[in-house]
């Protein structure tokens, strides 16, 4: 029972990070359409880099609750959510630029 409440809090947090990295994408997508992300201002360069080091922080923090679960006793499982939140953290990025994309007019 303890390792599904662990679980639990891990997810809870996995998807906070996926909305941080989400949010990420959605600041990202304007400079890197207009190709301007080496030239980015002293505010586009503090929105983007508290989103992506808080969703890179949560990831850690989700990744590290998870730990205590299954690390020991189900390491497959481990490593198999491991991969799929960096996967979700990439879709999130990516969902995050298209919708801006979207919504964003050319």
């Amino acid at each position: 029972m303890e390792n599904w409440i662990t679980r639990g809090v891990a997810a809870i947090c996995a998807c906070g990070s996926t909305a941080l990295f989400w949010t990420f994408g959605v600041f990202l997508a304007v400079p890197w359409r207009e190709g301007r992300l080496l030239s980015l201002s002293a505010v586009e360069w503090q929105v983007l880099g508290i989103s992506l080091v808080a969703g890179l922080v949560v990831a850690w923090g989700a990744l590290h609750i998870l730990a205590i679960a299954d690390q020991a006793r189900r390491p497959w499982l481990y490593q198999t959510l491991r991969v799929a939140l960096l996967v979700a953290a990439v879709l999130a990025i990516n969902g995050g630029m298209s919708w801006t994309t979207a919504r964003v007019a050319v």
